[in-house]
């Protein structure tokens, strides 16, 4: 069973204590193609949950990714700025955006499972 939960908008989030670990999905980065550009928020800015809070360019398209949950941002993944395609090599390990400080992980009960997620994408 995965610690990760899932967003619909294929964003992941993983939760240690109350510092959660917050990036896209293999799937996501699939259907992007190669990464060129990333824009991370800035440290120590409060974000809500659905809020816009990270830019990507990709080959294919720009978007943004919305925080899967609510908190102070505490650290970003700076070597993503002058290599986001470490998001395309390793989307749950290395190439995560950023961490956020949560107020409450219950916020993490809202989101989905992998079986959920898994679903999901394969509809």
């Amino acid at each position: 069973m995965s610690d990760i939960k899932y967003t619909a908008e294929h964003a992941w989030a993983r939760a240690e204590d109350n510092i959660v670990t917050v990036g896209i999905t293999d799937f996501a980065q699939e259907q992007l193609g190669d990464l060129v550009f990333v824009e991370l928020p800035t440290e120590g800015i409060e974000v809500a949950a659905g809020q816009e809070v990270v830019v990507i360019e990709s080959v294919k398209a720009a978007g943004d990714i919305k925080s899967p949950i609510s908190g102070t941002i505490v650290e970003i993944n700076k070597k993503l700025l002058d290599s986001p395609e470490q998001v395309n090599d390793d989307p749950t390990g290395g190439g995560w955006f950023y961490r956020i400080k949560v107020k409450s992980t219950g916020d993490l009960d809202l989101l989905l499972d992998e079986s959920e997620y898994e679903t999901l994408v394969n509809d």
